[in-house]
């Protein structure tokens, strides 16, 4: 018997073993982190440039969208079209951008805007050809609608927004006009709860003045 022979034979087979259970761990240790690296590389752009999600929290927007529903929102259109009458967008809040709101736009840029006891007329155009609409709203129910009197003027980058529970939203009556440029994107899905997956959820196309 040559123990040292034994004893040596023993640290290879034994090492050999453990490179051989070794080295498939790693590789597949490596696998995985390239499947995640290139993962987060290709959700990033669509997350910032294309869509991304967004969980209505509050009564602002009622009936049309309640709490917890989960939206996709779409980021890409606004950055080829302007806004319409009657979108509903997802924005930053102009008193705190780390928020985001989500509100149906009602006024447009350049136009005056006139709420009556709840209602709405708008008056665009110049002095020379100038028009007024009074604005049909069906998204709204009478139990969510309000009895505010205002009258504002928007400038060349500003709309004004409102929820459509007018009774539970703070908006553009209490907050001012929304620039543009916080404009996020509009509801693409709505994906949860299932009965109420929609595409386009909220869309009302104001066929009279939108642009």
């Amino acid at each position: 018997m040559d123990p040292i022979r034994t004893t040596d034979g023993g640290s290879a087979d034994s090492a050999s073993s453990f490179e051989k259970i070794k080295h498939p761990i790693l590789h597949s240790l490596g696998e995985w982190t390239r499947v995640i690296v290139i993962a987060v590389l290709i959700s990033l752009p669509i997350r910032f440039f294309i869509a991304e999600p967004f969980v209505v929290n509050g009564a602002s927007m009622d009936p049309t969208f309640s709490t917890g529903q989960f939206l996709i929102v779409d980021r890409l259109t606004y950055r080829f079209a302007s806004p319409s009458r009657g979108d509903v967008v997802v924005f930053a809040y102009p008193n705190n951008p780390r928020v985001y709101y989500i509100k149906r736009i009602i006024g447009l840029p350049g136009e005056t805007l006139t709420v009556n006891d709840g209602f709405v007329s708008i008056l665009s155009g110049d002095n020379h050809a100038s028009s007024t609409l009074s604005l049909e709203e069906p998204y709204i129910t009478n139990s969510h609608r309000s009895h505010d009197n205002i009258a504002v003027s928007l400038g060349p980058t500003e709309y004004f927004v409102m929820g459509d529970n007018r009774t539970q939203s703070s908006d553009s009556r209490v907050w001012g006009p929304l620039d543009r440029d916080l404009i996020v994107g509009r509801p693409l899905l709505r994906l949860l709860p299932f009965e109420n997956i929609d595409l386009l959820p909220g869309k009302y196309h104001d066929k009279n003045n939108s642009r």
